[in-house]
């Protein structure tokens, strides 16, 4: 304990440059700043991160500067806070203009809160996003895309109404908003090859909808891949979502329900088409469950 004491008294009293240690501690505001920086520098990343942390820090320079000024009576020390109190301030109005000018028509709005901000995409990727697309109005009755003559050129994401999708003539699903209209078809597709749609889609109510051109869609991809695996991971979803829901309405005798991982429902159900031979394989199994 002694040589503890002495190690210390060596390094205040006997120190080179402080011969003599200032005893009383500083004032509230010294601490205040000191609390301000570490709560500080404990900002996360973003818009709103910045905000938090220029905020915090900015108060911090300014009671240091005041610290400065009123108690250690040290221009150059009041010089220097008071200058990074400036800057912290004028970062923080400009970052809050920019959340501030960031603004989206109502239905831009309900997208980015049902889909986007839930996986965390900042407002600024949201605005790239949506200043690349286009809000379409789609009247009653009218048709989206016609089976064996639209042609695949665009992504859209309905935002209100339903749509109506058909084959043939027959019902197959619905879709509802925050829904692809055209994931499927996109998926089908790679960048340099075109096609038509397979299907008829047509609106049973009035609908909203939100459309990327593709080839502005794929350059978008290539400049940011953030949005490329966005993009990626909400078509996948909404075609398994699509899948399940045209899952949801086949049988196969019996009341058995139809399972979309067993061999493609559309050729079991129409005795024209060629058929696998794992269809065979299928009925035999499940003639052999129902005894």
């Amino acid at each position: 304990m002694e040589r503890n004491s002495s190690l210390w008294k060596d390094l205040t009293d006997e120190h080179p440059v402080c011969t003599s240690w200032k005893r009383e501690a500083e004032g509230a505001i010294y601490h205040l700043a000191s609390i301000l920086f570490v709560v500080g520098f404990m900002g996360g990343s973003g818009f709103f991160g910045l905000l938090y942390v220029f905020s915090l820090l900015g108060l911090g320079f300014l009671c240091s500067a005041i610290w400065a000024w009123v108690d250690v009576c040290a221009v150059d020390i009041f010089s220097w806070n008071f200058v990074l109190f400036i800057i912290c301030f004028m970062q923080f109005v400009h970052i809050a203009y920019q959340v501030h000018s960031i603004t989206f028509a109502r239905e831009f709005q309900l997208l980015y809160s049902s889909i986007f901000q839930p996986l965390g995409t900042s407002l600024p990727v949201f605005r790239t996003i949506a200043l690349s697309s286009e809000l379409v109005t789609l009247e009653k009755e009218h048709c989206y895309a016609m089976q064996g003559k639209t042609s695949i050129d665009k992504l859209s994401l309905l935002v209100s109404g339903r749509i109506r999708v058909t084959v043939d003539g027959e019902f197959l699903h619905y879709i509802f908003p925050f829904q692809f209209l055209d994931s499927p078809e996109w998926d089908s597709l790679r960048p340099t090859e075109e096609g038509v749609f397979q299907v008829t889609l047509t609106a049973e109510t009035d609908c909203r909808y939100v459309s990327w051109r593709r080839k502005k869609l794929y350059l978008l991809f290539a400049q940011h891949r953030y949005i490329s695996r966005l993009f990626s991971v909400l078509i996948g979803s909404d075609i398994a979502d699509k899948l399940y829901a045209l899952n949801d309405r086949v049988y196969t005798g019996k009341r058995y329900h139809y399972d979309i991982r067993l061999p493609n429902f559309y050729q079991l159900s129409s005795p024209g088409k060629p058929r696998s031979p794992l269809i065979g394989h299928f009925r035999n199994s499940r003639q052999y469950c129902d005894k």
